[in-house]
């Protein structure tokens, strides 16, 4: 097996998936309109109630960890029993993080949904020229490989790649972020 490759495969969304999934990617959308990268997340029960979202809040409160789904992880430890948890699924505009991965996994959440993967979002960064991260890309189960993830979600791809474009391009001379 390749070292890039992870350790538990993702399954693709099911059509079930796609409402909360938008909703992730509104927020991501919400995200960049407010000066932050473009993620969202939605936790939600076992019985389909939306519990809790949050989206990127880096660059506003100047956190490098304040990534939605690590809130997710800290509104859930702080609110449900861990059998609630281990039912929850939390729908992402893109896949976690190393950090957020992990986190998920040491909270006992349930199964990941996301819009987009780390290596989509690696390869539309590298066409743009940004930087690296100072974190490793990984898919999150070579972070955490017990969990159940679906992803990526190809109907919101485009979407996905514009709002990444839109933050790291940033907006022209009199051109205001959309989302």
């Amino acid at each position: 097996m390749n070292s890039d490759e992870p350790t538990v495969r993702p399954t693709a969304p099911a059509a079930g998936d796609l409402p909360c999934l938008e909703r992730a990617v509104d927020l991501a959308a919400e995200a960049l309109r407010a000066g932050d990268e473009p993620f969202g997340s939605v936790l939600v029960g076992a019985d389909g109630t939306v519990l809790a979202e949050e989206r990127n809040r880096v660059h506003t409160l100047g956190d490098p960890t304040w990534h939605p789904e690590f809130e997710l992880v800290r509104w859930a430890t702080a609110h449900l029993t861990e059998s609630e948890r281990a039912r929850a699924t939390v729908f992402t505009s893109g896949e976690h993080c190393p950090m957020c991965a992990a986190a998920h996994g040491w909270a006992g959440l349930g199964a990941v949904v996301y819009a987009h993967s780390a290596a989509q979002l690696a390869r539309w960064l590298d066409e743009l020229d940004v930087p690296s991260s100072p974190v490793r890309c990984m898919a999150i189960g070579d972070v955490a490989p017990g969990l159940e993830v679906r992803g990526p979600a190809p109907e919101l791809t485009d979407r996905m790649r514009a709002l990444h474009h839109a933050f790291h391009r940033g907006p022209r001379d009199g051109e205001q972020r959309s989302g």
